[in-house]
């Protein structure tokens, strides 16, 4: 018997120790072509933990919607490279001059095909949203851009594109900037803040259903009462240099983890 137990935990103590099997995506997140000013912000980010929690898998067809910058490019495009597809649903290139140069600066950051493989490009913005064949997604994300749409008037419109552009059955994954639900509405015009309940509305809505939520991009040392915004926070630093010590300390902001699901 007392060989049992010692042997029991002597794998107990094994299993613990053994290092967990590293996925693409996981591969990816360690990929040495991400600017290390990138990867310092995984603290604040959690891109493995959230990515899966949203259900992204290798062989999927996946669209991040508004990419920005492509802080999240450099993961998900190396991931789906070979066994799945990444979308990005780039601005409209016929709004403006800016809009048309934001998207050749993407495609040409993005060029590397032994790195980010074939990176399809979708056009999303108000009044038109062609990111990819109806019904043919398997995930959409949008990571911190509810505001922005919320503050020019088309947050619904922007969930209805997703939930044409998915497969029945298929995940809307939202990371986003929240807001109390205790204060004023009004203050998600402003401050770059959302509440939860307000971005649920707008998926179910759209015929989404709630599938769950997540606290792994939670930050409770972030007060959200800032004259700035959340853009007092980094990585933009509003402020200037400003109480730019006390504001790192801070971190990223606090911020909610949705996962939706078109029904079947």
């Amino acid at each position: 018997m007392i060989r049992r137990i010692a042997l029991a935990s002597a794998l107990a103590v094994a299993a613990i120790a053994a290092p967990a099997i590293a996925g693409p995506i996981e591969d990816a997140v360690a990929g040495s072509w991400r600017k290390p000013a990138d990867a310092v912000r995984d603290q604040y980010r959690h891109p493995a933990q959230t990515l899966k929690f949203l259900g992204v898998k290798p062989g999927q067809t996946v669209v991040e919607v508004s990419p920005g910058g492509g802080w999240y490019t450099e993961i998900l495009a190396p991931a789906m490279k070979g066994n799945g597809k990444y979308v990005a649903g780039l601005s409209n290139p016929l709004a403006s001059v800016n809009a048309a140069k934001s998207v050749e600066n993407f495609k040409t950051k993005y060029a590397d095909k032994a790195i980010y493989g074939d990176i399809g490009i979708g056009v999303f913005g108000k009044g038109v949203a062609d990111i990819v064949e109806p019904g043919s997604a398997d995930v959409v994300l949008t990571f911190r851009n509810v505001h922005n749409w919320h503050m020019g008037g088309w947050d619904q419109e922007a969930f209805n594109a997703f939930f044409k552009a998915l497969k029945p059955g298929g995940t809307l994954g939202v990371v986003e900037h929240r807001l109390p639900e205790g204060r004023p509405d009004a203050d998600m015009k402003k401050s770059g803040y959302m509440k939860a309940s307000y971005v649920k509305m707008l998926a179910e809505k759209a015929g989404f259903k709630l599938a769950g939520s997540s606290e792994v991009n939670a930050n409770p040392k972030d007060t959200k009462d800032y004259p700035d915004g959340v853009w007092t926070l980094p990585p933009t630093f509003a402020k200037g240099d400003v109480d730019k010590a006390k504001f790192a300390a801070i971190g990223e902001s606090d911020r909610m983890t949705l996962k939706f699901v078109k029904p079947k």
